[in-house]
C-alpha cells in the first residue's frame, strides 16, 4: 500500500513553506496564499491554512534501510532528534525490522525517519533529502481503532499490518510501503509526552492499482 498524498493543516504557511524547503531540502510543487504541496519521495504532502489550527500530526517518512546513521548525522546541522531513552536516538521495533528517529517540525508535528529492513531500498550514494523515498506512516486519530481498521479492510479491500500487534489501542492498515497508523485520542504519541487528538487528514492511498480517497476528522 503507498501513501500518495496527504492533506493536513497549518496555522503558519509561511513557517510551513521555510521548514520543508530550507530544511528539509524537500521541493515545492505548488504554493499560494494559504496552502503549499511538497515533495517527499513518491509522495505529496500538502498544508492548508487555518490560522485557528491548534494540534499537531504524527507522519514518518521511509528512507533507505541502510541510511539511518548517515540520516542522523544529515539531520545535526539541521534539526534536534529526540531522545528515546538513556540519551538514545535510536528506536528499535523489533517486530517490524526497523528502526527510527524522530523530530519536530515548524508546526510541532512529530516527524520520523523510518530504516525498514525488509524492504530492497539500500542506497549507495551519500544521503541527502533526494533519500527520502516516500511518506510511510499517517496518524489517525479514532475512538475505535480496530471498529475503523475493520471497516477500511470490508470497504477498500485492504489488511492490518501483518507485523503489528493490533489493538483496541492501536491498529495499522497496511504494510511497510504505507501505512495508516489508527489510535485512540490522548494517546501519547511515542516517544513523546503529546497525546494524539483528532484532525482532518485527507489521504490518498493506492492499493492494488487502485487509487483510494480517504477523509478523517
Amino acid at each position: 500500500m503507498k501513501l500518495e498524498h496527504i492533506q493536513i493543516q497549518t496555522n503558519n504557511i509561511q513557517n510551513t513553506i521555510s521548514f520543508y524547503q530550507d530544511i528539509l531540502e524537500l521541493p515545492i510543487i505548488e504554493k499560494d496564499s494559504n496552502s503549499v504541496t511538497i515533495k517527499a519521495g513518491d509522495s505529496v504532502l500538502k498544508f492548508i491554512e487555518n490560522p485557528d489550527f491548534n494540534s499537531i500530526y504524527h507522519f514518518a517518512f521511509n528512507i533507505p534501510e541502510n541510511k539511518l546513521d548517515e540520516a542522523i548525522k544529515w539531520c545535526n546541522s539541521k534539526i534536534d532528534l529526540l531522545i528515546i531513552e538513556d540519551k538514545r536516538i535510536i528506536a528499535n521495533f523489533e517486530t517490524w525490522n526497523a528502526n527510527a528517529v524522530y523530530f519536530y517540525d515548524n508546526n510541532g508535528n512529530l516527524l520520523e525517519f523510518i530504516a525498514r529492513h525488509d524492504l530492497d531500498n539500500l542506497q549507495i550514494k551519500e544521503f541527502s533529502s533526494k533519500s527520502i523515498l516516500n511518506i510511510s506512516e499517517i496518524g489517525i486519530v479514532d475512538e475505535n481503532p480496530m471498529e475503523l481498521g475493520e471497516q477500511l479492510i470490508e470497504d477498500y479491500n485492504l489488511a492490518f499490518f501483518s507485523k503489528n500487534y493490533n489493538s483496541e489501542n492501536f491498529a495499522a492498515i497496511g504494510d511497510d510501503e504505507g501505512l495508516l497508523i489508527i489510535v485512540k485520542p490522548y494517546r501519547n504519541w511515542y516517544p513523546t509526552q503529546t497525546p494524539s487528538k483528532s484532525n482532518k487528514t485527507d489521504v490518498r492511498i493506492e492499493n492494488n492499482n487502485n487509487s483510494i480517497a480517504l477523509s478523517f476528522s
